[in-house]
């Protein structure tokens, strides 16, 4: 079982001939809303990649909370830990653009009250999966990773957006999932590649996505480099997202790390074949068919 502890958004997506710079008014090709957000986006990826998925955090009171749970309620996602609030359920802005490259700014909302303590002991034991992000407050994060390492859980962080990570929360990693950025930002002086050795050291399996070049993690004591499968790209939103929740669905049923990020890969690069994120998330078929599993 995987328990999601992160964020719900509504997206609203603006497809443009190319991305906007500073001072820009750009004419959209064409606009869509679609429900995302990392902890929904996530927790639909594992959900379709095969797993029981139980999803934690806050919506608001308002119409938009009902686009934003609508396929995950639809996919059989467990949704009695969402907590409703008075501020509103958060929102996305996403420009693409006809390459399929992405800007997004994001209203954190109702995401902002997301807490810990909204996920009750008895789904945080050994046995459990439990996978954050960073889009709901870091020391919820931390709190719920904490209270999950002590009770045998594994423990799985998306580090994204980008920020620096509290010590303790580091401490209580058993898998941690980056991309390039993301993983500059935290290794600093140290160096990429030392730092997720590191990591490793401390019991802590890392995992770098490369986008296009696929992603790394060290297989057996060496660093492998997976590629990623060639596909045709509509847009590039969600796939970190689908390879987080593939991931996790692949370690959850006790799939071996080689195993694990193939499906991973899969699931990233199909989440590119279709528009948006939550709708472009794909199923344990299609996964196993591209990955080879």
């Amino acid at each position: 079982m995987i328990v999601v502890f992160g964020s719900l958004n509504v997206d609203c997506l603006a497809r443009v001939a190319r991305l906007p710079r500073d001072g820009d008014t750009l004419l959209a090709l064409d606009y869509a809303v679609a429900p995302g957000g990392k902890g929904a986006n996530q927790a639909l990826a594992a959900r379709r990649a095969g797993a029981d998925v139980h999803l934690f955090g806050a919506v608001g009171r308002d119409g938009h909370s009902v686009e934003a749970t609508r396929l995950l309620r639809e996919d059989g996602v467990a949704l009695d830990g969402l907590v409703a609030t008075e501020a509103p359920t958060g929102v996305a802005w996403i420009n693409v653009d006809v390459a399929g490259a992405n800007a997004i700014t994001v209203v954190a909302g109702a995401n902002a009250l997301a807490r810990a303590d909204s996920v009750p002991d008895r789904l945080v034991a050994r046995g459990t999966t439990v996978l954050m992000q960073l889009e709901v407050p870091i020391r919820e994060v931390e709190a719920l990773a904490l209270r999950a390492r002590s009770r045998g859980a594994r423990v799985m962080l998306n580090a994204a957006p980008a920020t620096a990570l509290p010590p303790a929360l580091v401490a209580t990693l058993d898998v941690l999932v980056v991309n390039e950025n993301e993983a500059a930002l935290l290794a600093g002086a140290d160096g990429v590649d030392d730092w997720c050795a590191a990591r490793e050291r401390d019991g802590c399996a890392t995992f770098v996505t490369l986008g296009a070049r696929g992603a790394r993690t060290r297989i057996d004591g060496a660093v492998r480099t997976l590629p990623a499968p060639s596909v045709d790209v509509d847009d590039t939103v969600g796939a970190g997202d689908a390879f987080t929740g593939a991931l996790a669905a692949a370690l959850d049923r006790g799939a071996a790390r080689q195993v694990a990020l193939r499906e991973a890969l899969a699931a990233g690069a199909l989440a590119c074949t279709a528009p948006g994120a939550q709708p472009a998330m794909p199923r344990r078929a299609a996964i196993a068919a591209l990955a080879g599993t």
